[in-house]
């Protein structure tokens, strides 16, 4: 069964064994990929196609046909049945939208104050740029195996009707949308440190809706932290990433010292996280 500590072994260990890597990560000769989830598209991110971790490398196949790791996604998938069409559901419909504001929303109650473009504008372009880079890293992986996500596999309807036609097309391995919620939670722990046990909490649900969604695989999830993760680390050495992660630490701190401005119904997503 999932826990908190298979993800924070599979993330942040692998964060800092990446860290360590540097410029071993970037791929060399590969060529653009075929992106077909559109929000992986809504700005340029900070790394050139040449710079991103390379999922070929980084990444095994998916699970093989009557393997035990695919009993073990099914056995994940078979825990998240009691959660349909509830408020953990809910949450996993929110999560599931990248485009903004929405996906700011989705770690403003974690943070600990409304992430925005008029209060934080450099936060919030830096999450649209790097919401390109943790997608399109995962896209090597994805285009080659091109996996079969568990909703069509088992003749299922996601949490999300209007995605379904873009994720029949797109491969279930590994999880661009748990990429971008784990690398965003990386970030952002980076900045607002204090609130870093919140943040990662936070970015670990955010990649277990999509196994809730019946979007993903719990592997998938599993391999999409591994590239958010190789990703942050990446970014680590990109010097306009660096300006914007100074400038984005001085809005938090002058967010955190002014009057609460509205915020989405954190009691609510509280106890929409705490059903398990």
């Amino acid at each position: 069964m999932f826990t908190i500590m298979n993800a924070v072994r599979t993330g942040i260990a692998a964060l800092a064994l990446l860290a360590l890597c540097g410029q071993a990560l970037a791929q060399s000769g590969q060529t653009q990929p075929d992106v077909t989830d559109p929000h992986f598209k809504i700005a340029p991110g900070y790394l050139r196609q040449s710079e991103l971790p390379n999922s070929l490398l980084l990444l095994g196949p998916p699970p093989e046909p009557g393997s035990a790791a695919l009993a073990r996604d099914e056995e994940a998938r078979k825990a998240t049945i009691p959660l349909r069409n509830t408020d953990r559901w809910k949450l996993a419909y929110t999560d599931a939208d990248l485009a903004f504001p929405q996906a700011a929303d989705n770690f403003s109650c974690a943070m600990g104050f409304k992430i925005d473009e008029e209060q934080t504008p450099r936060l919030y372009a830096m999450m649209q740029k790097t919401l390109s880079d943790f997608g399109l890293s995962t896209y090597g992986v994805k285009n080659k195996y091109n996996r079969t996500r568990p909703f069509v596999a088992h003749n299922e309807a996601t949490c999300r009707a209007d995605q379904e036609a873009i994720l029949r097309g797109d491969g279930s391995y590994p999880s661009g949308h748990t990429a971008a919620g784990w690398g965003w939670a990386l970030v952002f722990a980076q900045i607002n440190p204090e609130r870093s046990n919140e943040l990662l909490e936070r970015g670990i649900a955010f990649g277990q809706s999509r196994v809730i969604c019946d979007a993903h695989w719990q592997s998938d999830v599993d391999a999409g932290r591994i590239m958010g993760a190789a990703t942050v680390a990446r970014l680590q050495t990109n010097a306009a990433f660096l300006a914007d992660l100074k400038a984005a630490e001085a809005e938090v701190k002058a967010a955190k010292a002014k009057p609460a401005t509205p915020m989405p119904d954190c009691a609510a997503e509280a106890a929409a996280l705490s059903e398990r």
